[in-house]
């Protein structure tokens, strides 16, 4: 992620979703932005769900990951759900 109020220069932003709690099957979702590993199904589908929405309101915005600041990534995040803890 890109530092507050910066746009990075270079590089490319990934997501990472990490699924803590599990059902004894292993799961792996990558996308061009994305790495999701783990979690039970529900989980998994939860945090796949996340994802395809932040990357539908980037593209909305005409911005891609790595273009966008903490702010506006923390907006868009909020705006799915997603919660800083």
């Amino acid at each position: 992620m890109p530092k507050s109020g910066n746009k990075k220069d270079s590089g490319k932003a990934v997501m990472l979703g990490v699924g803590l709690d599990s059902d004894g099957h292993k799961r792996v979702t990558r996308g061009d932005n994305f790495l999701l590993l783990g979690g039970s199904e529900e989980t998994h589908d939860v945090m796949t769900e996340k994802v395809v929405k932040i990357n539908e309101k980037l593209s909305a915005k005409g911005k891609r990951l790595e273009t966008v600041t903490r702010d506006e990534f923390d907006d868009i995040a909020h705006s799915v759900g997603l919660k800083k803890s």
